[in-house]
């Protein structure tokens, strides 16, 4: 199981509509290459470093999403019709 499954859902809402194609294709490497999701996890809230090939700007954004400076409310995952908008 993942372990905060609103993580990368919320933080997907919030940019990958803005994102360049380069940062969409390092943010699917991010999350299909490493095996353990817990990583992903443990990076993006800096208990483990994250490793070189995975420290972009992407993993960037999400470390800071991660730390949430405007205390939103995280306790579910967003409804998934983002997915099917029009890019912006």
């Amino acid at each position: 199981t993942h372990p905060d499954p609103s993580l990368s859902s919320l933080f997907a809402k919030e940019n990958l509509a803005r994102m360049s194609e380069e940062q969409l294709n390092r943010y699917d490497r991010l999350i299909n290459e490493p095996s353990n999701d817990w990583d992903i996890y443990y990076w993006a809230t800096e208990v483990k470093p994250t490793p070189a090939e995975f420290d972009t700007d992407v993993m960037a954004m999400l470390r800071e999403f991660a730390k949430n400076r405007n205390r939103e409310q995280r306790l579910r995952q967003p409804d998934l019709e983002y997915l099917f908008e029009p890019p912006r």
